[in-house]
Protein backbone atom coordinates (compact mmCIF):
# COMPACT_ATOMS: atom_id res chain seq x y z
CA UNK A 1 0.00 0.00 0.00
CA UNK A 2 1.62 3.67 -0.72
CA UNK A 3 0.08 6.36 1.27
CA UNK A 4 -1.97 8.51 -0.75
CA UNK A 5 -0.41 12.14 -1.68
CA UNK A 6 -0.72 15.09 0.10
CA UNK A 7 -2.67 16.93 -2.48
CA UNK A 8 -5.77 18.15 -3.34
CA UNK A 9 -7.37 17.38 -6.75
CA UNK A 10 -7.26 19.94 -9.35
CA UNK A 11 -10.24 22.63 -8.93
CA UNK A 12 -10.87 22.30 -12.53
CA UNK A 13 -9.09 21.18 -15.63
CA UNK A 14 -8.91 24.57 -17.21
CA UNK A 15 -5.22 26.11 -15.27
CA UNK A 16 -7.25 29.87 -15.38
CA UNK A 17 -10.80 29.16 -14.06
CA UNK A 18 -8.83 27.69 -10.89
CA UNK A 19 -6.51 30.35 -10.93
CA UNK A 20 -9.22 32.61 -11.14
CA UNK A 21 -11.45 30.45 -8.38
CA UNK A 22 -8.77 30.75 -5.77
CA UNK A 23 -8.05 34.19 -6.90
CA UNK A 24 -11.82 35.10 -6.05
CA UNK A 25 -12.17 33.10 -2.87
CA UNK A 26 -8.81 35.10 -1.44
CA UNK A 27 -10.52 38.25 -1.90
CA UNK A 28 -13.71 37.57 -1.03
CA UNK A 29 -12.31 35.98 2.28
CA UNK A 30 -9.52 38.78 2.80
CA UNK A 31 -12.27 41.49 2.27
CA UNK A 32 -14.88 39.54 4.56
CA UNK A 33 -12.40 39.19 7.49
CA UNK A 34 -11.24 42.90 7.27
CA UNK A 35 -14.89 44.19 7.66
CA UNK A 36 -15.57 42.22 10.55
CA UNK A 37 -12.89 43.46 11.96
CA UNK A 38 -15.05 46.72 11.88
CA UNK A 39 -17.72 45.72 14.02
CA UNK A 40 -18.06 47.11 17.96
CA UNK A 41 -15.94 45.44 20.28
CA UNK A 42 -18.46 45.67 22.72
CA UNK A 43 -21.53 45.35 20.42
CA UNK A 44 -22.69 41.27 19.90
CA UNK A 45 -20.19 39.02 18.30
CA UNK A 46 -20.62 37.37 14.62
CA UNK A 47 -23.20 34.67 15.66
CA UNK A 48 -25.71 37.42 17.41
CA UNK A 49 -25.17 39.38 13.85
CA UNK A 50 -25.22 36.57 11.77
CA UNK A 51 -28.89 35.88 13.98
CA UNK A 52 -30.09 39.40 13.13
CA UNK A 53 -29.48 39.26 9.62
CA UNK A 54 -31.37 36.14 9.17
CA UNK A 55 -34.26 37.29 11.22
CA UNK A 56 -34.07 41.38 9.40
CA UNK A 57 -33.92 38.84 5.78
CA UNK A 58 -36.11 36.18 6.17
CA UNK A 59 -38.51 36.87 9.37
CA UNK A 60 -39.63 34.71 12.24
CA UNK A 61 -38.22 31.92 13.05
CA UNK A 62 -38.25 28.72 15.24
CA UNK A 63 -35.46 28.00 17.19
CA UNK A 64 -34.99 24.97 15.76
CA UNK A 65 -35.08 27.07 12.50
CA UNK A 66 -32.66 29.29 13.49
CA UNK A 67 -30.00 26.66 14.32
CA UNK A 68 -30.34 24.83 10.91
CA UNK A 69 -30.12 27.89 9.07
CA UNK A 70 -27.04 29.54 11.10
CA UNK A 71 -25.45 25.93 11.55
CA UNK A 72 -25.47 26.41 15.09
CA UNK A 73 -25.57 23.74 18.09
CA UNK A 74 -28.72 24.37 20.24
CA UNK A 75 -26.92 25.07 23.03
CA UNK A 76 -24.91 28.09 21.37
CA UNK A 77 -28.56 29.55 20.15
CA UNK A 78 -29.91 29.27 23.53
CA UNK A 79 -26.81 31.71 24.74
CA UNK A 80 -27.05 34.02 21.45
CA UNK A 81 -31.05 34.27 22.20
CA UNK A 82 -30.79 35.19 25.63
CA UNK A 83 -28.02 37.84 25.27
CA UNK A 84 -30.10 39.02 22.71
CA UNK A 85 -33.25 38.80 24.07
CA UNK A 86 -31.51 40.83 27.22
CA UNK A 87 -31.09 43.38 25.48
CA UNK A 88 -34.33 43.30 23.70
CA UNK A 89 -33.16 43.05 19.82
CA UNK A 90 -35.13 39.89 19.94
CA UNK A 91 -38.67 39.19 21.15
CA UNK A 92 -39.78 35.33 21.62
CA UNK A 93 -43.34 34.91 21.60
CA UNK A 94 -45.38 31.31 21.71
CA UNK A 95 -46.50 29.67 18.16
CA UNK A 96 -50.27 30.19 18.03
CA UNK A 97 -50.08 27.03 15.88
CA UNK A 98 -48.29 24.43 18.41
CA UNK A 99 -47.57 26.30 22.07
CA UNK A 100 -44.50 24.07 23.19
CA UNK A 101 -42.57 25.79 20.24
CA UNK A 102 -41.44 29.73 20.32
CA UNK A 103 -41.73 32.32 17.23
CA UNK A 104 -38.12 34.74 17.42
CA UNK A 105 -38.54 38.10 16.25
CA UNK A 106 -35.93 41.08 15.21
CA UNK A 107 -36.79 43.82 16.84
CA UNK A 108 -36.45 47.51 15.96
CA UNK A 109 -33.44 47.73 18.78
CA UNK A 110 -32.51 44.65 16.78
CA UNK A 111 -32.58 46.40 13.77
CA UNK A 112 -30.93 49.63 14.99
CA UNK A 113 -27.93 47.37 15.70
CA UNK A 114 -28.20 45.30 12.45
CA UNK A 115 -27.79 49.03 10.72
CA UNK A 116 -25.23 50.23 12.83
CA UNK A 117 -22.80 47.15 11.88
CA UNK A 118 -24.04 47.29 8.14
CA UNK A 119 -23.12 51.15 8.05
CA UNK A 120 -19.59 50.87 9.75
CA UNK A 121 -18.54 48.28 7.59
CA UNK A 122 -19.65 50.60 4.49
CA UNK A 123 -18.51 53.62 5.77
CA UNK A 124 -14.84 52.01 6.18
CA UNK A 125 -15.47 50.00 2.66
CA UNK A 126 -16.08 53.45 1.14
CA UNK A 127 -12.79 55.31 2.60
CA UNK A 128 -10.59 51.90 1.68
CA UNK A 129 -12.30 52.35 -1.89
CA UNK A 130 -11.28 55.72 -2.36
CA UNK A 131 -7.96 55.82 -0.78
CA UNK A 132 -7.14 51.98 -2.76
CA UNK A 133 -9.15 52.59 -6.60
CA UNK A 134 -8.97 54.89 -9.56
CA UNK A 135 -12.22 56.15 -10.57
CA UNK A 136 -11.81 53.57 -13.45
CA UNK A 137 -10.53 50.79 -10.99
CA UNK A 138 -14.23 51.22 -8.79
CA UNK A 139 -16.20 50.93 -12.28
CA UNK A 140 -14.49 47.87 -12.38
CA UNK A 141 -15.29 46.88 -9.30
CA UNK A 142 -19.37 47.98 -9.32
CA UNK A 143 -19.07 45.56 -12.35
CA UNK A 144 -17.19 42.53 -10.37
CA UNK A 145 -19.43 42.91 -7.60
CA UNK A 146 -22.86 42.54 -9.96
CA UNK A 147 -21.04 39.53 -11.26
CA UNK A 148 -20.31 38.23 -7.88
CA UNK A 149 -23.61 38.67 -6.68
CA UNK A 150 -24.35 36.39 -10.01
CA UNK A 151 -22.57 33.92 -9.21
CA UNK A 152 -23.54 33.91 -5.18
CA UNK A 153 -27.53 33.58 -6.60
CA UNK A 154 -26.37 30.40 -8.96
Amino acid sequence: MHPEPDVAPPVSADAELADLARRVREGVGRLNWRMRAERDPSGPGPAVLAVLSRLYRAGTHTPTELAEAERLQPQSLTRILAWATERELVTRTPDPEDGRRSLISITPAGLAVLRDYSARRERWLATALEATLSPTERQLLKLASDLLVRVADA
